[in-house]
């Protein structure tokens, strides 16, 4: 399978992104508002410049209190972003992704963000795959 089933089976509103000066605080609640676990920063909703999640936001909360509630995203977000292309087979990036400690992966094409899967997505596909096949295998040997 690849990132691009993924992709289609999400369908979705495109990728959720914040420019850089957006307040981590901010940053939060949009999280917390639609349901998801990180956002990708970028100056232009296209180009990503970095990833912040909600694991970077309590990290950072823990070693420096609420005061990084106002800081601009960029000061923590991840800047050496890992992203994959929509060919790119799903097993590759789920053991990237496990490897990095990191659960939420962009997709570019020619530096454009296209998307953004997370270790869920990957696991739910992975799941539906299985099923499918299970399916298919107890037809056969039933004879249907």
């Amino acid at each position: 399978m690849q990132v691009q089933q993924i992709l289609r089976d999400k369908g979705g509103d495109g990728v959720i992104t914040v420019p850089p000066q957006t307040s981590v605080a901010d940053a939060a609640k949009l999280l917390a508002e639609r349901r998801i676990g990180g956002v990708v920063i970028s100056q232009d909703g296209q180009h990503p410049l970095g990833i912040l999640s909600e694991r970077d936001i309590v990290r950072v909360l823990a070693a420096r209190g609420a005061s990084v509630l106002e800081a601009p995203v960029e000061d923590l977000m991840t800047r050496k972003l890992k992203v994959c292309t929509r060919d790119e087979d799903v097993n590759v990036v789920l053991a990237r992704m496990t490897e990095g400690r990191f659960r939420h992966m962009p997709v570019v094409e020619d530096d454009v963000l296209v998307g953004i899967i997370s270790i869920g997505d990957v696991v739910k596909a992975q799941i539906a795959e299985l099923a499918m096949e299970k399916d298919a295998l107890q037809g056969m040997i039933m004879g249907f």
